[in-house]
């Protein structure tokens, strides 16, 4: 079977790294050759980037910088990564990819849409998922998931999750009219439930590879 690009993608809190996982676990068990990986990160280079991007705060980098760092960090990865795999036949399977760059630079910082959209066929050649599962959460559901993720890691808040609610309500707005846009490639998944409840909805989804 070819090599298939499947993204997760959503704002914070919404439960992406958990069915990353469970993707690809249920994926080995039927003898898929499965590449795992996420945005910003997925090479050393990247995971630096990374680092830049969630906790710096004594000079943060302005929009149009955080943009490029971000592409920065996904040029290296398609070309590192993601490209390799697919053309070995392995799936990926990706937290976050060019979709968070439209929602989060483009509807949450309102650099436009077009220029985002060329900069990103730049830096990673036109490659686009075969399928995205993008998870939607209430607020005050991503609320509490993420304190409750701070108890438990003893961890704070980074960065972009400190943007504020008006920015993560013009997030959430822009990932479902992208998602309204290319309904089928985007599946929208109510994500407000259990993590098993989530995970049938991405399974069922999934329904149109022959795997499960």
């Amino acid at each position: 079977m070819a090599g298939r690009f499947i993204t997760f993608e959503g704002g914070e809190g919404c439960g992406k790294s958990t069915q990353c996982r469970r993707l690809a676990e249920a994926l080995r068990e039927k003898g898929v050759e499965v590449v795992v990986t996420r945005e910003p990160g997925g090479t050393r280079l990247a995971e630096l980037i990374r680092g830049l991007l969630k906790d710096e705060r004594d000079d943060p980098p302005c929009d149009r910088a955080e943009l490029l760092l971000f592409l920065a960090a996904r040029a290296q990865l398609v070309k590192n990564v993601i490209g390799p795999a697919l053309a070995s036949g392995a799936w990926v399977v990706s937290d976050r990819f060019s979709d968070s760059t439209f929602a989060y630079q483009g509807y949450g910082r309102g650099l436009p849409i077009d220029i985002l959209r060329m900069a990103n066929d730049f830096a990673c050649g036109g490659l686009k998922p075969d399928m995205t599962l993008l998870l939607d959460v209430r607020p005050e559901t991503a609320i509490g998931r993420m304190r409750r993720r701070e108890a438990e890691t003893n961890t704070s808040a980074d960065r972009i999750e400190l943007a504020g609610a008006e920015f993560h309500a013009r997030l959430r707005a822009g990932f479902l009219e992208l998602a309204a846009a290319e309904p089928d490639r985007i599946r929208v998944i109510d994500a407000n439930g259990t993590p098993d409840e989530v995970w049938c909805q991405v399974r069922q989804n999934m329904i149109q590879y022959n795997i499960f």
